[in-house]
């Protein structure tokens, strides 16, 4: 499975720990990354700066569902039951 274009929403929703370019100490849980375009595209997608959490995070028809809305949804509740 391809990510929608213009989604972002796991680029927005869920928390990451480790460093981003741009946002040294990663990122909250629903704060859009820094390195999402305006077009919502990774502008770090195949760089080696690319955070290993990010990468390892692939679409799949459960998690993107069939709208930015409910892959936003579907984001924030696994966020909110994995946070500490």
């Amino acid at each position: 499975m391809q990510c929608r274009l213009n989604c972002g929403a796991c680029c927005i929703a869920p928390s990451i720990s480790s460093p981003i370019p741009g946002m040294p100490s990663g990122k909250p849980a629903g704060v859009r990354c820094i390195q999402l375009s305006a077009d919502n595209l990774c502008l770090l997608f195949g760089h080696p700066e690319r955070p290993a959490v990010c990468a390892g995070l692939q679409p799949s028809a459960e998690m993107c569902g069939e709208s930015n809305s409910q892959a936003m949804h579907w984001l924030t509740e696994l966020e909110a039951r994995t946070a500490p």
